[in-house]
């Protein structure tokens, strides 16, 4: 097992995608752009998305969609909690000076960046905007699933959930309550679709009768808590080739890896609790996390024996 800092000095780096010369597109979503962090672990702008640029995926086009949250105030704050013990970490501490509206973003080959649309279609049919849209997840069809966080207004919080988007952009409300849902990724074969929910620290498991349609659900595992007050959250997902799913973990940093029935098959620790997402290399022998409250990436090379699986 080898470990190594790719990339350092990111404005809280998220949703690292693999290109095919091996390089990354991560958002920083502090600095309001999409970067290509070069194999080097040189650094340099994609595109400017302005804003809090969170989940991106890359669309059979080539094109990215990108999970515009509208941008927050960044400094060094309490977490989880103003309590005793907590860490003192670099993350969102308030909301931006200059907002922008919360919508989903086209990126295209040469940086240009479009609007794809700023609401969906809820469950009771009627339009509503889109509160935080967090992470996404292309799937083979070329449409797209789509997690809404939500957010937090004093001691009010919003209430949001999965959304799916056919290839033509209608977006659509498929999944609704869910408890500030995050991370999203499919099975292998696509018939089953995970999501996190990042306070429960739950993962759910979807099972799916085409696009976007939902035949059931159930609670397929807890991540576990850890950290300075012993709890913990759950942030982006991936899933290897063999139906592992990797679950980038608040509280305790690092990833926890669960089997496909559920089952915790161990985990691979970080120093970072804001860990907020993960992607696997094109042969799946290098496991990149971003480590976003100290601005890093990291490579792990035989990330299976790093998380003790074999």
């Amino acid at each position: 097992m080898t470990l190594r800092c790719l990339a350092e000095g990111l404005q809280f780096p998220e949703s690292p995608v693999v290109c095919e010369d091996g390089s990354l597109l991560v958002s920083e979503i502090a600095a309001g752009r999409i970067t290509r962090v070069g194999t080097d672990g040189s650094a340099h702008t994609y595109a400017d998305t302005g804003g809090g640029p969170n989940g991106i995926g890359r669309l059979p086009s080539g094109d990215l969609v990108v999970c515009q949250n509208g941008g927050s105030t960044f400094g060094i704050g309490p977490w989880p909690y103003d309590f005793d013990g907590c860490a003192m970490l670099f993350r969102p501490v308030g909301p931006a000076k200059n907002p922008v509206t919360p919508r989903l973003q086209i990126v295209d080959a040469n940086g240009a960046v479009s609007t794809l649309t700023t609401e969906f279609i809820g469950r009771d049919g009627t339009t509503r905007p889109l509160i935080r849209p967090s992470d996404v997840c292309v799937d083979a069809h070329g449409g797209f699933y789509v997690t809404d966080g939500g957010t937090a207004h004093g001691r009010t919080r919003s209430v949001t959930g999965l959304l799916y988007s056919s290839p033509d952009g209608d977006l659509r409300e498929i999944v609704y309550p869910l408890e500030m849902p995050n991370g999203v990724a499919l099975a292998p074969g696509g018939d089953r679709l995970y999501v996190a929910e990042t306070r429960t620290r739950r993962i759910w498991e979807f099972q799916l009768d085409g696009p976007g349609i939902i035949r059931s659900a159930r609670g397929l595992a807890t991540v576990p808590s850890g950290g300075p007050l012993n709890i913990g959250g759950a942030d982006g997902l991936c899933v290897d080739s063999e139906g592992r799913i990797l679950v980038a973990t608040l509280g305790t940093g690092g990833v926890t890896v669960f089997s496909p029935g559920g089952d915790l098959l161990g985990a691979i620790p970080a120093d970072d609790p804001m860990t907020t997402n993960m992607t696997l290399s094109a042969d799946e022998s290098t496991l990149y996390i971003t480590l976003a409250s100290t601005g890093r990436i990291l490579a792990i090379e035989d990330w299976l024996t790093a998380a003790g699986i074999r």
